[in-house]
């Protein structure tokens, strides 16, 4: 820490120093003033846009930084009193609102040496290349995206060094990844945002000055909006899968059966309802444990979903139980995917451990299967009932079984023997 804490004072020191060899302000003391007192309210305003980032132990503000403009046209003091102005007045409010780190007033002289150090360097690199790029087309902004990008550069050695004496950063290959870490449409907007500031600045065009500050502030304004409620949205939907999710087998549960359940009552469609059960499924937690019979039960509801689309529901809704609402198919597409359920699971023994040793073991299932059109004479809860009895009817017929119901002709119940 003693080490980051010569390094920050170091930069600090040597902006300060920079400033004050580099001359008096180039511009009248009226402009100057116009101009910092611009710069220093939409700043300062802007603070709370800033989007916060941590890596490793330290923590980063994104946004747009107007340095650059100031430096350019108001030399490096200007810029100095500029950044001393602003990073102070946002230690102040850090601190009223308590919502400062416990190094603030470290972070405060960082930024301020950083930020004036570098855009300094960018002060003297402009006006010595400048009249090379006056011939080329577009050279200005050439010239203004160059310096941008030595600005990130730059900021970004301090940081590596910084990570370094925290050991956050040991190689090569991990300061590289810092530095592709940077977001070159972030670049883009700092750079033509000081162009365009630089070019209203010199013109004195104060009007568009303000309405450039402006027109920033509302778009960073709407993107934290938006990606506000982007989070909040995903966060809802993440609460409410966890809410309607069995973490066991990750399939749905009894409440967003029961919420499914109210929205397909009335909704007119044909619905094919399946209730299946694991044949004997004691035994498998008798004779072997819990995890075995945990493992029984995931391999089910995995072996139940991988005969379903995207329109179909697969509900955990006891112990060893699932049920199944198949959509959008006939009773005969129904009873022949059922049948295929049933050789599925037959067929798709669990591999578990078992005493330190692997087991294959084998399982049965058995089924019901109620079809029907929804409507207001016959609700899905009853058509619920109806597939749980053909279930109970498999188990009493020998289990292994699939019983099935045409609920629309109210046909005699079928039932199909296993070989």
């Amino acid at each position: 820490m003693l080490r980051v804490k010569i390094f920050i004072i170091f930069l600090f020191l040597t902006s300060f120093v920079l400033a004050f060899m580099s001359g008096p302000i180039s511009i009248e003391t009226s402009t100057y003033m116009k101009a910092l007192v611009l710069y220093w309210l939409f700043s300062t305003l802007y603070t709370h846009l800033r989007v916060n980032s941590k890596s490793g132990k330290l923590n980063m503000d994104y946004g747009v930084s107007y340095s650059m403009s100031i430096a350019l046209f108001a030399g490096p003091i200007g810029l100095f009193i500029y950044e001393t102005l602003y990073r102070f007045t946002v230690y102040i409010i850090r601190r009223v609102t308590k919502t400062g780190d416990p190094d603030e007033l470290l972070h405060t002289f960082y930024n301020i040496g950083s930020f004036a150090l570098n855009n300094t360097i960018v002060f003297y690199l402009f006006f010595y290349f400048y009249p090379s790029f006056q011939n080329i087309p577009f050279g200005f902004w050439l010239l203004i995206i160059l310096l941008a990008l030595i600005v990130a550069l730059l900021s970004d050695i301090y940081l590596i060094t910084i990570s370094y004496f925290f050991g956050d950063i040991s190689t090569p290959r991990e300061a590289f990844d810092f530095i592709k870490s940077r977001s070159i449409t972030d670049l883009g907007k700092i750079a033509f945002s000081n162009g365009f500031l630089l070019v209203f600045l010199q013109a004195e065009s104060w009007q568009m000055v303000i309405a450039l500050f402006i027109l920033n502030y509302l778009v960073s304004r709407s993107f934290v909006d938006k990606s506000l409620s982007i989070q909040n949205k995903v966060e809802r939907d993440k609460f409410e899968q966890m809410a309607y999710t069995d973490f066991m087998t990750e399939v749905y549960n009894r409440a967003f059966m029961d919420k499914k359940m109210k929205e397909f009552n009335l909704s007119g469609e044909y619905l094919g309802i399946i209730v299946a059960d694991i044949d004997k499924f004691k035994q498998y937690n008798d004779n072997y444990n819990h995890a075995v019979g945990d493992k029984v039960i995931q391999s089910f509801a995995t072996t139940l979903h991988r005969y379903l689309n995207d329109e179909d529901f697969l509900f955990r809704t006891g112990g060893e139980e699932f049920t199944i609402f198949l959509r959008n198919r006939t009773f005969e597409e129904c009873s022949v995917l059922v049948e295929q359920m049933r050789d599925g699971v037959v067929n798709s023994p669990v591999h578990a451990e078992f005493h330190s040793k692997n087991v294959s073991i084998s399982y049965t299932a058995s089924f019901g299967l109620y079809f029907y059109k929804t409507s207001e004479f016959l609700s899905i809860e009853k058509g619920y009932i109806y597939a749980d009895h053909l279930l109970l009817r498999s188990k009493e017929l020998g289990k292994n079984l699939v019983s099935v119901k045409n609920g629309m002709n109210d046909l005699p119940l079928s039932v199909r023997y296993s070989e």
